[in-house]
């Protein structure tokens, strides 16, 4: 059996030392891309309105996430309330804009990790950590100390820095971002991240640097690797031709990526030019083959997109 990655992290005391790294990091927060420069130690919020304690909206097996992750018992998911990225068209916009969820220490998060565990779930899957890294890091310590060995998920918008993504190798066994728009202004209206695409690119870029193409086993269960999103969007928006050869070239074709259908404006989507109306089959269909054209062909989606004219 493949053991989590954070095992011999944890065995070896390096654990314990990314904590403390990590939590320097609180005192003028730098944690993610906005660098907000706060003392979330002493209460202060800057963008992502989390203190020293992360927010969590809600937790339990997930049976709608990628197949290798989900399996038959479910990918155990955390919601992490609040986010560094904050995009207006947002699915989950009362949990990132609006708070829903409750602060709590790192002992409960750690519990909530090996009830998950406990229930069978595949792996640990945490959604919007970015915001929360050191909080993550302290409650994995007492979760491995209590027995927990399922392979943790890194679920992110992207928007990570590549000195917070150090701190995790060793860590994190799946990297699973999104990769949402490479135009810089797309990226300044939705998300007021003009840097996002750049960003972005240097991020995926150290997640693979760690984790490498994404592993399946013999279970069709993923293992470690890089489990890459990509939201369709309507009118060509996301730039997704340009994000598959960037993929292809400077990545790996060999790059599982998921084309995502399901848009639909959500949230404050309305304020961004375009963003208010849905994909059609067109723009799906024009995505799958930018994907094939460009060297993808580890492509999770539906492969038969049918258009009507």
């Amino acid at each position: 059996m493949m053991e989590a990655v954070y095992t011999d992290t944890w065995k070896n005391g390096l654990l314990e030392k990314k904590i403390r790294q990590a939590k320097t990091m609180l005192s003028s927060c730098t944690l993610c891309p906005r660098k907000c420069g706060v003392n979330r130690m002493e209460g202060e919020y800057g963008v992502c309105r989390t203190g020293e304690k992360a927010w969590v909206s809600d937790y339990g097996p997930h049976f709608g996430e990628e197949a290798p992750l989900t399996g038959s018992r479910g990918s155990g998911t955390v919601f992490f309330t609040h986010c560094n990225l904050l995009c207006l068209f947002c699915q989950n916009f009362d949990i990132s804009h609006q708070g829903a969820g409750r602060a709590l220490g790192a002992g409960e998060l750690a519990g909530m990790m090996l009830h998950l565990q406990k229930q069978g779930c595949h792996n640990i899957n945490l959604v919007s950590p970015s915001h929360v890294v050191p909080q993550i890091l302290e409650a994995l310590l007492i979760a491995a100390e209590s027995g927990l060995h399922l392979p943790i998920v890194y679920n992110t918008g992207g928007y990570d820095r590549v000195s917070t993504l150090r701190l995790l190798e060793g860590i994190v066994d799946i990297y699973m971002p999104d990769f949402k728009f490479t135009d810089p202004e797309i990226a300044r209206l939705a998300c007021d991240a003009r840097d996002y695409p750049a960003t972005a690119r240097q991020a995926v870029k150290e997640m693979h640097r760690q984790v490498g193409d994404l592993y399946i086993n013999e279970e069709g269960l993923a293992k470690r690797g890089v489990l890459l999103r990509h939201l369709i969007l309507p009118r060509v928006m996301a730039g997704t031709r340009e994000i598959m050869r960037f993929i292809a070239q400077e990545i790996s074709a060999d790059t599982y990526v998921n084309l995502m259908t399901q848009y639909r404006p959500c949230g404050r989507a309305g304020e961004i030019p375009g963003f208010g109306e849905y994909p059609d089959r067109n723009d799906f269909a024009a995505a799958f083959q930018a994907a094939a054209e460009e060297g993808i062909h580890r492509i999770h989606g539906p492969r038969r997109v049918f258009v009507l004219t």
